[in-house]
This record gives C-alpha cells, structure tokens and sequence, in this order.
C-alpha cells in the first residue's frame, strides 16, 4: 500500500495546476478513507514542481501592480492570489509530509485540511482568471514564498512561526482591503471568493498557532518568546502595520506576539 508521504511527495512533483489540485484532493480523501499508509518513508524534495511557464523573479523586480479596476489590473491582482494559493498547496503538502512522521495525526490531519482547502482556493481562483481571459502562468511571479519554506525545512517550530504565523497571517492583514476594493469595482463574484479565502485562513493560522504553542509546550519553551527569536531569526522580510488585530486574535496571534517584533 502506498504510504502518506508518498502520495505526498507525487503531488509535490506534479507541475501542471489541475493535476496537482486533482492530486491534492485525492491524496486527503484517501488519508481520511484509511487507504494510506500512515508511513513516512519517502523524502520531501527539495522543491516542488510548478508549470514550466511560469516565470519567476526576485520579489524586488516583480512589476507594480495596479489598483485601479482595469482589466489589466484585475488579472494581475487574480494572477498574484492564484500564486499564493497554488505555492500554499505545496507548503500545506510539504509541511504534513516533511513533519508529519515527528508529530501527532492530528498535525497531519490539520495540514492536510489546509492543502485541500488551498487546492480548493486556487481552483476558484483559476476560474475567475479564466472568465478574465488569462489564466494562472500567464504572468510573472515571485519565489519569495517557497525560499521561506526552504529556510525553515529543518525546524517545524521554525516553519510553524513563519508560514502560518507570518505569512499567513498576513494574508488577514491585507485580504478584506482587497475584498472591498473589488466588491466597490461591481466584482460580487470576486468579493465571495476572497470572503471565503479570508475564512478559511483564519483558521489556517490557528492551526499553525496551536501545533505551535503545543510544540512549546512539549519542549518546555515559552512560545511567545520563542516565536519571536525564530521570526527574527528565519523570517528575511519586515512585519509591517496594519494590522487586523481582531482577525489575528480570532486566530490565535494575541497583538503582544508580533507588535514587539512589527
């Protein structure tokens, strides 16, 4: 019987969007039927496959985008959200399938949520791109994302604090602007989408926050104290106000973990 972390790490290697949101799924549903194997015994690879097409720069050469409702600025603005959403696949994956083996099932079960759910925000994603006439490919993007994976891969308290608790979490900062400005464009459609995005990452980043501070627990460690030395440590960029405070709290992120390190 194929175990978890090899199911895992096929979707990882799987470049093309859909097979990869097909494969997502798959993998989860199968996990939850029991018709994996609870082993761990493949390696998570160093990075994952992603389209051939898709260009990648460093996060300073990327273009500006536009805030304006112009086509062109709707594609660039859906085509930035279908990156993020497609590279959280991969790090829900890699996180479940590199960790796993060292942690409880509810890590892995936890994990394995948020990658279907990222599967499940992309593939809408894709659609909204498609009714633009782009698709997810079509323009540049960054790396900045996966070099954060990279960074932490040897540490799931480190990863933990970084992808969930940072990156993520800052997805709450940023979302329900960018919820409004589209909704005041006439995009209901967009507006639903980004609404349920928001939701879900809310969630996503409790779940970071309570394998983390469990993580602490365990080893003795304060975490608030602890999440800061691994920010400052692991995590390259600035955390920069505003912050949805209400939004972070709901999540797990009390305003006195990341104001003495904003």
């Amino acid at each position: 019987m194929t175990d978890l972390s090899q199911a895992i790490a096929a979707a990882l290697l799987t470049g093309d969007p859909q097979r990869k949101v097909m494969a997502t799924r798959a993998l989860v549903r199968a996990w939850r039927k029991g018709d994996l194997a609870s082993g761990f015994s493949a390696t998570m690879p160093d990075r994952p496959v992603w389209p051939p097409t898709l260009e990648l720069l460093p996060p300073n050469r990327m273009p500006k985008r536009g805030r304006g409702g112009s086509l062109r600025n709707q594609i660039a603005l859906w085509h930035s959200l279908a990156h993020i959403e497609f590279v959280a696949i991969d790090l829900a994956l890699d996180m479940a399938g590199r960790f796993g083996g060292g942690m409880d099932r509810g890590f892995v079960d936890d994990f394995l949520s948020v990658a279907a759910d990222e599967a499940m925000h992309f593939a809408l994603i894709e659609r909204k791109l498609r009714s633009l006439g782009s698709a997810y490919g079509a323009l540049p993007a960054h790396d900045g994302l996966w070099e954060a994976a990279q960074e932490t891969r040897h540490d799931v308290a480190a990863r933990l604090a970084v992808v969930p608790m940072v990156l993520e979490a800052r997805g709450l900062d940023v979302t329900p602007a960018t919820l409004e400005r589209v909704r005041a464009q006439g995009d209901e459609s967009g507006a639903r989408i980004l609404k349920r995005i928001l939701d879900d990452e809310i969630r996503h980043v409790r779940i970071g926050a309570n394998h983390f501070n469990a993580w602490c627990e365990m080893a003795g460690i304060r975490p608030q104290e602890h999440w800061q030395m691994l920010v400052k440590r692991h995590f390259r960029g600035a955390l920069k106000p505003p912050f949805n405070d209400s939004a972070r709290l709901a999540a797990g992120l009390p305003r006195d973990y990341y104001a003495g390190v904003a």
